[in-house]
């Protein structure tokens, strides 16, 4: 056997056991600050189609994990949400939530609803304001200049009517990355290393390129002129059993529900995306390159400035959605209902939303809201009966009010449970059960009887 280097290094345990920590910082090795401009994709994804909505996408900046925005192809719709959509007087159906409608009706808290739980809200389209925008909406939203607003679109049909927000939480986040990209210019600059100067401009032009790539914008289809309004309202069930139901024009639950979600990117060719999204990764890579090669003093800032633009796009990931929307083309109001809008079970839930709708044609449409039996069909005719009964009034705010929305004063009774014999959801169905389960229990026993006068016979 020959001697010889094999490079293999052997760590042996230092004098008496002691632990070895590194004092120089010379002796610091950051050779891996690269990988942390790659880390962050989680956070990075889940609000990258609304930040694309805003004019501050373009800007050069420090992105964390840019390559999640570099995909072979680019989704055509907004991620929808679980749950079956029902209009309640047209019939349409689809069995999931558009991610605006999503957005608009979902809690401040960001958390789902509890299991059975029911609300009804009202949404109408917000009247044209005839204020031009402002400079805000000018530079970061990219809507029409003051002059050119005024002179050709005096009642702006033809801007966006769903935008992301001109000052939130994103727009903190990208002027931070921005922010951090010049400190990093003027450093490199000043301690003369010319890798971390490359770096610098690679990774932050990389942020522009991306925005061009990905910018796009979200048209709602209009209703035709001419046309008559209709009710459009429509019933929303989630997996856990909680009902939604939202009174609205047609002309709305076309624009929020059943009208395809579908994004208009400003650079519509495919094969040009896929070029750009090469350059991109080129421009990825050899900015890494580039950092791994950069002075140690360098490399501590840089690694400085991953770790907080990550802790920042994750806490703006973390916020409700509906912080980074400007929905303000539409109002919500919510309406209430007696004994409030929580119940136990999944039977009470389906009256109060029938209470709400006068209805139970919706029930049966597309994944059916109650099971397909005899005893579930006979319910159904007496609750419509017993809803179509009830007339909701105007009513001040409860004290204890449960509201999520700006209260409508408009509230939906439900039958008095102290008083004797009034109609109650669970205790109907038990005596139609116990009815149906007698006549079968009747039907059987005659059999014999019927075979034994044949027999005779």
């Amino acid at each position: 056997m020959t001697g010889g280097s094999n490079n293999a290094t052997i760590a042996i345990p230092g004098h008496d056991w002691q632990m070895m920590w590194t004092y120089q910082f010379g002796e610091f090795q950051l050779d891996i600050v690269g990988f942390l401009a790659v880390l962050g994709e989680g956070s990075i994804l889940s609000v990258a189609q609304v930040s694309a909505l805003s004019r501050l996408f373009y800007i050069p900046r420090l992105l964390p994990a840019p390559q999640a925005l570099l995909r072979p192809t680019r989704p055509n719709s907004l991620p929808p949400t679980a749950a079956s959509v029902t209009a309640v007087h047209t019939g349409n159906y689809k069995d999931h939530l558009h991610h605006v409608a999503h957005v608009l009706l979902s809690m401040d808290s960001g958390e789902d609803e509890p299991a059975f739980t029911v609300r009804c809200v009202s949404v109408t389209k917000t009247p044209k304001k005839t204020i031009p925008p402002t400079r805000v909406d000018t530079w970061f939203r990219g809507t029409p200049t003051r002059r050119e607003t005024v002179s050709k679109s005096p009642t702006y049909e033809n801007l966006p009517v769903v935008k992301s927000t001109a000052a939130g939480p994103l727009t903190y986040v990208t002027l931070l990355g921005a922010l951090l990209s010049l400190s990093l210019f003027i450093i490199s600059i000043c301690l003369g290393d010319g890798m971390s100067l490359l770096a610098t401009i690679l990774l932050s032009l990389l942020s522009t390129l991306v925005g061009f790539s990905n910018k796009w914008t979200l048209q709602l289809p209009k209703r035709p002129h001419g046309s008559e309004k209709e009710d459009g309202d429509v019933v929303i069930r989630y997996p856990n059993g909680s009902y939604l139901i939202v009174k609205c024009e047609e002309e709305v639950a076309r624009e929020l529900f059943f009208a395809p979600e579908e994004i208009n990117y400003r650079i519509s060719s495919a094969t040009i995306y896929r070029l750009i999204s090469l350059l991109g990764t080129l421009m990825l890579m050899l900015g890494i390159v580039f950092l791994a090669n950069a002075k140690l003093q360098l490399q501590f800032c840089w690694a400085g400035a991953y770790i907080i633009l990550n802790a920042a796009h994750w806490a703006a990931a973390a916020v409700p959605q509906r912080l980074h929307w400007d929905l303000s083309c539409y109002d919500v109001l919510e309406h209430s209902v007696e004994e409030g809008p929580k119940n136990e079970n999944f039977t009470e839930a389906l009256w109060k939303a029938i209470v709400f709708t006068q209805s139970t044609a919706w029930v049966q449409l597309g994944k059916r809201a109650a099971p397909q039996t005899k005893v579930w069909d006979k319910w159904l005719v007496e609750a419509v009966k017993e809803a179509k009964s009830l007339e909701a009034r105007e009513v001040e705010a409860p004290k204890n009010n449960n509201t999520l929305w700006p209260y409508s004063g408009l509230m939906y009774p439900v039958p008095d449970r102290r008083r004797e014999g009034s109609w109650q959801p669970r205790h109907a169905f038990r005596n139609i059960q116990e009815a149906e389960k007698a006549a079968g229990q009747q039907a059987e026993a005659a059999k014999p009887v019927a075979v034994a006068n044949t027999l005779e016979v």
